[in-house]
């Protein structure tokens, strides 16, 4: 019995490697369960820079920067059944990952 549903995955991770390995098990666990996949597609990657004094009292125009990337992707399921519905559910991610699940 197929949904009429769409389901749109939406993932970030500030790491890329464990983005692309939770994506490669999200495919195969839908296609294993006969769902049609659009995806995954790329988000722009999200730069937060930070300037932060070396020292508090010598050298003030000494700064140290940091950067933080956040990665972000978009799966959409499409014609799932209900068991591709209780497989995503169930989905156990790295903890880098954060994975939110929408129907449409």
């Amino acid at each position: 019995m197929f949904l009429k549903q769409k389901i749109r995955i939406k993932l970030k991770s500030f790491n890329n490697k464990l983005l692309e390995q939770s994506i490669l098990e999200i495919t195969n666990i839908t296609k294993k369960t006969g769902a049609f996949i659009k995806g995954p597609i790329f988000l722009p990657t999200k730069i937060q820079r930070f300037d932060i004094l070396r020292s508090p009292h010598v050298n003030k125009n000494s700064y140290d920067q940091f950067e933080i990337r956040t990665y972000n992707r978009i799966i959409d399921v499409i014609n799932s059944t209900q068991i591709t519905l209780n497989v995503l559910m169930k989905i156990d991610l790295p903890s880098g990952v954060d994975i939110e699940i929408k129907f449409k």
